[in-house]
């Protein structure tokens, strides 16, 4: 009797906290980038992206920039004026721009970059105080993505980049840079609830 008192209390519980995930993810509306969707196919969709801007930082892939964009957008800058919170967090290998595009691992280094709200450019976004975090003025881009749900792990990320790259090489379409990884959800969220995406961005005509 005492073990079924026991699961039940647990299985109300996981209850009300699936309830409670599921009520706060309704609740919680973030801004994102604005796009166009222009063209669809039962895998992937293709999007043009408008201009936006962006808090980046570039770091090793053994020590992650999340915290020090988390903390600029917190109050770790100039006027400590906070940041409206915004999805998705973007994740991607930096690569050298040069003529032609090449795609590469520059040292094993990545970036990751928070979209700020839409009132925000590089003229009017609060300057970091941290000279690791840059504002950048992101131009208009088109990209093929692809939604997926579970953990955002670098496995998961992995298996649906290298889908996405199949198909949209099979499509005739060309791929211009590395893949990105886009996390719209907090770790709380359930796995089966949560928004991932694989991108990688395209020559379109």
């Amino acid at each position: 009797m005492e073990n079924y008192l026991s699961l039940s209390r647990i299985f109300l519980f996981l209850s009300a906290l699936f309830v409670f995930q599921v009520a706060s993810g309704t609740a919680m509306s973030y801004e994102e980038p604005k796009y166009t969707v222009v063209s669809q196919t039962d895998t992937y969709e293709v999007r043009l992206y408008k201009n936006r801007t962006v808090a980046e930082v570039t770091f090793d892939t053994d020590n992650g920039g999340f915290r020090v964009l988390f903390d600029y957008i917190s109050g770790a800058n100039h006027g400590s004026r906070k940041v409206e919170m915004t999805v998705p967090v973007t994740q991607s290998e930096k690569i050298d721009m040069t003529v032609p595009v090449t795609e590469s691992n520059t040292d094993g280094r990545m970036i990751m970059r928070f979209f700020l709200p839409e009132e925000y450019s590089m003229q009017n976004a609060p300057k970091p105080t941290d000279q690791r975090v840059r504002i950048v003025d992101l131009p208009e881009q088109y990209f093929g993505v692809i939604s997926y749900s579970g953990f955002a792990s670098d496995s998961n990320f992995e298996k649906h980049h290298r889908e996405l790259h199949t198909v949209l090489s099979n499509d005739g379409l060309v791929i211009t840079g590395p893949p990105v990884k886009a996390t719209y959800n907090s770790p709380f969220t359930p796995p089966f609830l949560r928004r991932n995406e694989a991108m990688y961005p395209l020559e379109w005509n």
